[in-house]
């Protein structure tokens, strides 16, 4: 009857081992899948949810998350969208734990510049914060004239007004690791 006893309890314990051993393999799994996750998969899997995006200067965005590229997110605001460097955020709010890979190679390689590009051949009229400037300034006023490899000339004018010789007050060069968000205009305040 001992031996009955003595052996149901190494039974016990072998399957109790073999059951913590399992535990350990997917947690130690679960960690490395965890560390090859990026930042694009993590926002991708938050799509058209609404999150904050509080950047390095203090400003904060609010808005749905409508793109996640290789170096850039797009938030949709009410009247406006906002596209911010990965670089220039210091911390996101209203992410949920879900992770999507980008399967398209093509939409993997589309970064800043072109959605800078863009933004130039459109003669959209933005606003852009520059990523270091802790003022409640509302940025730069213009229209983007041309996209270098790591820059932008922004000519700048007034909101709303068309980019034209005589509307120009200066043509401000930003390099792209100071911009800190590129918002489209609205006829109103940044």
């Amino acid at each position: 009857m001992r031996w009955d006893a003595l052996f149901s309890d190494m039974e016990a314990q072998f399957a109790e081992e073999g059951k913590l051993a399992v535990e350990a393999e997917i947690s130690e799994r679960a960690r490395i899948d965890a560390a090859s996750i990026g930042l694009a998969d993590r926002l991708r899997g938050g799509m058209g949810t609404q999150i904050a995006v509080h950047l390095d200067c203090g400003r904060t965005f609010e808005g749905a998350l409508s793109h996640a590229g290789a170096d850039a997110l797009v938030l949709d605001e009410a009247r406006h969208q906002v596209l911010i460097p990965y670089g220039a955020v210091a911390r996101y709010s209203g992410l949920g734990r879900t992770s999507v890979s980008e399967p398209s190679q093509v939409r993997r390689r589309i970064g800043l510049a072109h959605a800078l590009r863009g933004l130039a051949r459109d003669r959209a009229g933005v606003t852009v914060v520059l990523r270091h400037v802790q003022s409640r300034d509302t940025g730069l006023t213009g229209v983007i004239d041309r996209v270098g490899a790591d820059f932008l000339d922004l000519a700048l004018v007034s909101p709303g007004e068309a980019r034209r010789p005589s509307h120009v007050r200066q043509i401000a060069t930003v390099p792209f690791g100071s911009l800190g968000a590129v918002r489209s205009w609205n006829t109103g305040e940044m």
